[in-house]
């Protein structure tokens, strides 16, 4: 099972899953979810269930110590003579922060451990050989769970949102290991938060027509968007980015784009699935995607783009860093020194710094994951510090900001920064990265595009059509999305001859358009790796 697109998941766990829970009562419900997640974990990582059974288990014991901790203090309070109640919050306080760092020790420092050691130390011994020091520190060579970056940070979540009162600390062991663990998130998320999805999935709702069509429908068209565009370019961008010495810069950027392509049909398609399969059992789970290449700066793109992720790192990174006490004294001098316009901008760039370190890291243990993520930085940073310039100089030239033609001309500009971002995040190594785009700037030639020989790289003009063609479609569905639209329920509420005429059309697509069989080399989410 080593995917959300295997046959073993789409003809086997998820129907028999769905079709036990539809028949049992609600109390049996929840434990054939709790089931089935378990595995389907064990299916794709074997022993390695240990990490999330480890996990589960400190963050319910941490989750209830901090909010006893809490209540104990309370009592304290309500004994104690006034002038005792400042140095009790003190101590409340103390005690509740160690238990939080203990927390995020454990969990955060597990995933570095896991995820990171490797990078951190081949790093340190490479540091070594150039200061000609024969130390050499040992490499470990660790196996990761199948998502681990995505559970690690709900179970901090988990823990900060309890400390901060958000929530309750859960006494139900398996309510919060059926939170954890629910295995349409597992894969590739979205990263949801408690207060979400938790009760919710403990409700273990009766299954009803409405949401199996509307999740069907939705499992169908990632699986569409997945394996007609995402699995479709893949021979073309390995030939590219693995043998890019040996091509022109028009094929390159060809190639980052298509790369660009990929990534968002092959990411957005998994999370439909698994949106789609969480609405199976009527279980609504964050939106991940909001078109993000309607776009028109980097930094609403990300607010479009893996969306869990991005408000993940603003409530638990960003918002802690930039409110903390020395930042707080460093953006009063900065308004002091740079005016109350650019002083705050100033200072929460260190916060913005933090996030975005922390976003590379988060995709991987590379260099060129850190270089993505200080790119998109230096974007961002330097949008919000000359957007007062662009605003003055738009007033003085009557331009509309609103007008459809300067709208499209910012999507077009963040598009091409998002794909030049994304070359760098696919390149095998930051010093590749870099001989691309270097190649794309001193070897550009339109002779492969002219001449068609690029149809010789894995993709003929046939695929190339069906990819153009899908892309247009995409883009007028998401333009009536943008308006409001909501196609998924207008096709539920046609009547059923229409509805069986759609969804047989979509299926024969699939079955015609779809890449697979003999030449195409199986695909797996490309998120799952992260």
């Amino acid at each position: 099972m080593a995917s959300y697109f295997s046959p073993q998941y789409l003809m086997l766990l998820l129907p028999a899953t769905a079709g036990l829970y539809a028949i049992t009562p609600q109390r049996v419900r929840r434990v054939v979810l709790l089931l089935a997640s378990y595995v389907f974990f064990w299916a794709v990582s074997g022993s390695l269930i240990v990490y999330l059974l480890f996990s589960t288990l400190s963050i319910h014991h941490l989750g209830l110590w901090l909010e006893l901790t809490g209540l104990t203090g309370k009592q304290k309070l309500a004994q104690a003579e006034p002038e005792q109640r400042k140095s009790i919050r003190a101590s409340i306080q103390q005690k509740q922060r160690s238990i939080i760092l203990l927390g995020v020790v454990i969990h955060i420092g597990l995933l570095l451990t896991l995820k990171y050691s490797q990078f951190f130390l081949g790093n340190g011994n490479t540091l070594l050989r150039i200061l000609h020091m024969p130390a050499i520190l040992p490499v470990p060579h660790f196996v990761l769970p199948i998502g681990i970056s995505f559970y690690t940070l709900q179970a901090v979540s988990y823990l900060l949102d309890v400390y901060r009162g958000k929530i309750q600390a859960d006494r139900n062991l398996f309510r919060l290991a059926l939170f954890l663990g629910f295995f349409p998130q597992m894969m590739e998320g979205p990263i949801c938060r408690y207060e979400q999805t938790a009760q919710r999935l403990w409700d273990a709702p009766k299954m009803q027509w409405h949401n199996f069509y509307l999740g069907g429908q939705r499992i169908l068209w990632g699986i569409i968007k997945k394996m007609v565009v995402a699995d479709r370019l893949n021979i073309f961008i390995l030939n590219v980015f693995s043998g890019y010495d040996q091509y022109d810069g028009s094929v390159i950027a060809l190639a980052a784009i298509c790369y660009t392509v990929q990534l968002y049909m092959d990411f957005s398609g998994t999370i439909d699935v698994a949106l789609g399969s969480a609405q199976l059992f009527g279980v609504a789970m964050p939106e991940n995607f909001q078109r993000p290449f309607f776009s028109r700066t980097i930094s609403e793109f990300w607010q479009r783009w893996h969306i869990t992720l991005g408000t993940w790192f603003k409530d638990y990174i960003f918002y802690p860093v930039s409110m903390s006490k020395p930042m707080k004294k460093l953006t009063s001098k900065a308004r002091k020194r740079f005016g109350h316009r650019y002083g705050p901008i100033l200072t929460s760039s260190v916060a913005l710094l933090c996030v975005w370190l922390c976003n590379g890291l988060w995709h991987g243990s590379a260099w060129n994951y850190i270089f993505f993520g200080l790119y998109h930085f230096a974007l961002i940073f330097s949008g919000n510090l000359i957007q007062p310039l662009v605003l003055t100089v738009t007033e003085r030239l009557h331009i509309d900001r609103n007008h459809v033609a300067y709208r499209v001309m910012q999507a077009l500009r963040t598009c091409v920064l998002v794909c030049i971002g994304e070359l760098f995040f696919r390149a095998e190594g930051l010093r590749n990265g870099l001989k691309m785009a270097w190649r794309m700037v001193t070897n550009w030639s339109f002779t492969p595009i002219v001449s068609g020989n690029f149809f010789a790289y894995g993709m003929d003009a046939a695929d190339f059509i069906l990819v153009v063609a899908f892309l247009v479609f995409l883009l007028f569905v998401g333009l009536a999305q943008e308006r409001g639209a909501r196609l998924g329920e207008r096709i539920v509420a046609k009547p059923w001859p229409v509805r069986i005429a759609v969804y047989y059309a979509a299926i024969c697509f699939l079955v015609i358009f779809g890449a697979y069989g003999i030449g195409y080399i199986p695909v797996d989410p490309i998120y799952a790796g992260f």
